[in-house]
C-alpha cells in the first residue's frame, strides 16, 4: 500500500479532479460508438481492485455528475477466499470514491485451485466470477456490467483465442447478453493503460493486491511480454492491431471454396 509523507498535502478529492480534455474525449467516443449508456441504467461496476476498475468506477461517477442523461451505480467487490485485507482495503477505496457499493465475500479462488489439480484453475476461477457478477446485476435490478478493461486488454484477447484457441476473436466494448436484458460495457475499450495510470494517481486511489498465487503466471502476462517487446520497437504497432480490429477484409482469411455457397 502506498504512503503519504505526513507533510505532503493531502490528493485532491476525487470529485474535485479535472478529466484530461483526450481521456475525456476517448471515454466518450467509445460510449457513442458502442451507446454504452441510456436514461434510467442501472450500473453494477465490477471492481476487482486493480488500478484499471477503480479508474473506471470514478470515470462513471464524475460522468453521472454531469451526463444530460439519468443512471444509477453499484460498485461490486467479489473476494475470491484467498485471505489477506483485501476487504478491509477495498472499502477504503469505495468510501474514497464516494460510491455506493458491496462487498462479497466467496471461496470461489480456493475451489477453483483444487479443481483438475489447479490446472484450470484460473478459467474456473473466472467463470464463477462472471456468474456472480450476473447473478448480483439480476439481483439488485442492473441492465448493464461495467468492467475495466481497456485498448491493450482487447489487443491481448485477440493475440490470446489466436495462440491459445485458434480463432480470431476479442472483446468488445459491448455485449448483449440473456436476449437483450443485460449488457456487458467496457468505457475504456479506447484507452491506453498509461493513460488510466496517470488518471489514477491523480484521482489517489490506491490499487489493492491481488492475492491469488497465479496473479503473475498466466498465458494473458506471456502474451502482454511478447507484445511490449513489440511497442517497444515500434510504436505504432499498438494502434494498427487496434484499428485492424475494426478493418477486416475477409476475403482474405482462409475459407475453403467447397464451403461457399
Amino acid at each position: 500500500m502506498q504512503h503519504r509523507h505526513p507533510l505532503a498535502p493531502p490528493p485532491p478529492e476525487p470529485s474535485a479532479v479535472a478529466l484530461d480534455k483526450a481521456v475525456n474525449r476517448l471515454v466518450g467516443r467509445a460510449m457513442h460508438d458502442y451507446r454504452m449508456l441510456a436514461d434510467g441504467d442501472r450500473v453494477l461496476l465490477a471492481v476487482s481492485g486493480g488500478i484499471d476498475s477503480l479508474v473506471m468506477s470514478w470515470l462513471l461517477r464524475h460522468w453521472q455528475r454531469k451526463a444530460p442523461i439519468t443512471y444509477s451505480l453499484l460498485a461490486a467487490n467479489i473476494d475470491m477466499g484467498f485471505g489477506g485485507d483485501g476487504p478491509r482495503l477495498m472499502e477504503e477505496q469505495f468510501q474514497l470514491l464516494d460510491i455506493p457499493h458491496l462487498i462479497e465475500r466467496t471461496d470461489f479462488g480456493v475451489k477453483a485451485m483444487q479443481a483438475e489439480n489447479g490446472k484450470s484453475g484460473c478459467y474456473h476461477c473466472a467463470k464463477k466470477r462472471r456468474n456472480r457478477l450476473f447473478e448480483l446485476a439480476r439481483e439488485k435490478g442492473c441492465n448493464k456490467v461495467a468492467l475495466g478493461h481497456h485498448k491493450e486488454d482487447i489487443i491481448e484477447t485477440l493475440f490470446l483465442n489466436m495462440f491459445y484457441s485458434g480463432n480470431l476473436s476479442t472483446m468488445v466494448p459491448r455485449q448483449d447478453l440473456f436476449d437483450g436484458n443485460l449488457a456487458l460495457i467496457r468505457p475504456m475499450a479506447y484507452l491506453e493503460k498509461e493513460q488510466i495510470r496517470a488518471l489514477g494517481r491523480a484521482i489517489g486511489v490506491t490499487p489493492v493486491p491481488n492475492p491469488c498465487p497465479l496473479s503473475e503466471e498466466s498465458k494473458r502476462g506471456t502474451v502482454r511480454t511478447l507484445l511490449t517487446d513489440l511497442y517497444r520497437h515500434d510504436e505504432s504497432i499498438k494502434g494498427n492491431i487496434f484499428a485492424a480490429l475494426g478493418n477486416i477484409k475477409h476475403d482474405y482469411l482462409l475459407k475453403p471454396t467447397a464451403d461457399r455457397p
